[in-house]
């Protein structure tokens, strides 16, 4: 049986952003899962059936740290003596790519899910655009997971077309459609919902789902929200998620109005959020930057109509006033019109979510994105020969 090591950054990226594909591609090869140590990789390890080993990396720019990292990868790799290693998120790249070519594993696979280059600027973005031109050279295959990022990537000049392949339709792991589904379950735990954060059951509500940040648009949706709300009582935001002040923090008057505007329901990170999909009538994601974002498939898998910012993913996942509605990013007007619209035009809410659902089970189901990646992993295999 071949050897596949599969690699991120942090261990959550394993737990839910590839959720179960260790545990699929087990089924055929002899699968090593690798991230940072901790209580979440040992749950990785338990949950889907593979073994790990912790080598600390950060997703901040840390030479010394990396260089051990790589060291640590290096000696790890000499002694598995893999066929495939497979990295995904830029820190695991850099510290896969580089080890994985001086211990001379023949297939070196790294998937692009987003470019934090994007939106850097001076030194840090040169910086950042080095390393990814680093990381794609020693790569023997790169995969951006959306189209949009591809021709990112081959517009600025960071590797040869010849290098990149977007699998299927895109995404990095699809969406499980036997999990993101509206069960009994879930609407009674919809209805608590309702009764904790006591919200009318007539209101409309707004969902966002991601990391509290600036890069996520949360500024512009908390702006645009509360210039809402002060004239909407019956609007309601509920955001889900983590901040990260440390790397990219929201503005100091967004802070404030989470703090004074009763509307907004800032619930933390929640590890199931299907009763938070159920209770919506809306997904917002402001996004200003993504590779394939996971959270606008499932809201799509709840038959959610979406606003989504005009950039590659999401303007892939939603066509315009089809399944949902594109607006530029970093546009408050154009989001504040967007948020309205819904408010003043009921009946968008079930035309533009009613075929959200079949669009996802057509192109992302995650049974047939894994497939898609086994299939590559035996044609990487069969060029060796």
């Amino acid at each position: 049986m071949k050897k596949l090591i599969r690699v991120t950054t942090v261990p959550i990226s394993l737990d839910l952003l590839l959720k179960d594909q260790m545990k699929f591609m087990k089924k055929t090869f002899e699968v090593i899962g690798v991230s940072s140590p901790g209580e979440i990789l040992d749950r990785v390890s338990i949950d889907q059936g593979v073994p790990v080993y912790g080598i600390e990396m950060t997703r901040k720019i840390t030479p010394l740290k990396d260089l051990r990292a790589i060291w640590e990868m290096y000696r790890l790799l000499r002694n598995e003596n893999p066929d495939i290693i497979h990295s995904h998120t830029p820190k695991a790249g850099l510290v896969s790519m580089v080890a994985g070519w001086l211990a001379g594993v023949p297939i070196r696979l790294h998937t692009v899910a987003g470019l934090p280059l994007m939106e850097a600027h001076g030194l840090k973005r040169t910086i950042l655009f080095i390393i990814e031109k680093i990381v794609y050279l020693l790569a023997t295959q790169v995969y951006p997971n959306s189209f949009g990022l591809m021709d990112y990537i081959v517009k600025e000049r960071l590797v040869k077309i010849s290098k990149l392949k977007v699998l299927g339709d895109g995404s990095s792991n699809g969406i499980d459609l036997d999990f993101f589904y509206e069960t009994e379950d879930i609407k009674k735990r919809k209805n608590q919902l309702y009764n904790d954060l006591s919200i009318d059951r007539n209101a409309t509500i707004y969902l966002f789902v991601g990391r509290l940040v600036k890069d996520k648009g949360v500024n512009e949706l908390l702006n645009t929200f509360n210039e809402i709300s002060s004239n909407n009582k019956n609007a309601h935001l509920i955001l889900l998620g983590e901040f990260e002040d440390a790397l990219d923090p929201i503005s100091d008057s967004s802070k404030f109005i989470l703090k004074k505007n009763e509307n907004i329901y800032c619930c933390g990170f929640q590890p199931d959020i299907r009763p938070y999909l159920s209770l919506a009538d809306i997904f917002v994601f402001p996004s200003y930057r993504e590779g394939f974002p996971n959270v606008v498939m499932q809201a799509c898998a709840f038959n959610l109509p979406c606003i989504v910012t005009d950039i590659n993913g999401c303007n892939e996942i939603i066509d315009h006033n089809k399944n949902g509605l594109v607006i530029p990013p970093k546009n408050e007007p154009a989001l504040k019109s967007t948020l309205l619209r819904f408010l003043e035009e009921s009946s968008l809410i079930k035309s533009l979510g009613e075929t959200n659902r079949k669009k996802i089970e057509a192109k992302y189901d995650r049974k047939k994105v894994q497939t898609c990646l086994k299939d590559e992993y035996e044609l990487k295999l069969s060029e060796l020969v």
